[in-house]
């Protein structure tokens, strides 16, 4: 956090994709940073038109655009924490890693591999895929991958918690980052996810499963909640654990609006105070 007073909010980078109906990506992450105290800044990386049925049109931003938009914000107000969303090719990810790989690396890089939609399908392009490991893994501090993007990053077919420990713990000695392997599509009664760092015991985090159909930006919203906290001081694990408890209390005050896979309720979370 900025040196000075302790009410100074932690400046938090959310580089991603805009979704039009407010659930996922930067609104999301706006959403998110703000109810944890932080500041947020953006650099938009496409412009979606999508609500709780799917994705209708998406148009990508200029690699070099997107690049601007992060050193506009890093240079002049700059950055505590960032978290890395949708990036849909090979251009923006490279110019993404060019602007990010003069910082401090003791700034945080919370980088949610969006890549696997939920019924399995690709969501970018192989030759983007490897870009993604090749240029930008190495730059960040947390990767948070559902089972399908931890099986499709590893070449395997996962689907039980112990399965992705395993997947988890062979990701982070690969890139060095620490790894939360997220359970929500594994078919244990329970929620399981799992946090692997290289030379760290490995943590397990699990709740009940939620009945309902309202879990649109769940994984945008748990991404740049740890990026938040971690922007606080708060070390990984609790960054972690707050983060999933954020995002358990927004399930649970999901609205209800949409006829498909609905938004969270982000705004009816207390705000919450790092411990």
């Amino acid at each position: 956090m900025t040196e000075g007073s302790h009410l100074t909010p932690p400046r938090i980078l959310s580089i991603a994709g805009s979704d039009s109906s407010g659930g996922a990506g930067i609104q999301a992450d706006i959403k998110t940073i703000t109810m944890l105290g932080g500041y947020a800044m953006t650099a938009i990386t496409a412009a979606t038109a999508q609500n709780s049925q799917g994705l209708q049109a998406i148009a990508p931003l200029g690699g070099e655009f997107v690049a601007t938009q992060i050193r506009s914000c890093v240079e002049d107000i700059g950055v505590d924490a960032i978290k890395i969303g949708m990036l849909h090719d090979v251009d923006i990810i490279t110019h993404v890693a060019q602007a990010l790989a003069p910082l401090d690396r003791n700034i945080p890089v919370v980088l949610d591999p969006v890549m696997v939609a939920t019924s399995g399908a690709p969501l970018i392009a192989p030759d983007a895929s490897q870009a993604l490991q090749d240029q930008l893994f190495p730059l960040a501090s947390l990767l948070t991958p559902n089972l399908p993007e931890l099986g499709f990053l590893l070449g395997q077919e996962l689907s039980d918690s112990t399965q992705m420990a395993e997947a988890a713990e062979q990701l982070s000695l690969r890139t060095g980052s620490a790894v939360l392997a997220k359970g929500g599509h594994t078919s244990d009664e329970r929620i399981i996810d799992i946090l692997f760092a290289p030379g760290e015991r490995a943590v397990q985090f699990n709740h009940a499963r939620l009945n309902t159909p309202h879990t649109h930006g769940t994984g945008c919203t748990l991404s740049s909640a740890i990026a938040t906290l971690l922007g606080h001081g708060q070390p990984l694990e609790h960054a972690v654990r707050l983060g999933r408890q954020f995002v358990f209390q927004a399930i649970q005050n999901a609205p209800g609006f949409g006829q498909g896979n609905g938004p969270l309720g982000h705004q009816a979370v207390g705000r919450k105070k790092p411990d």
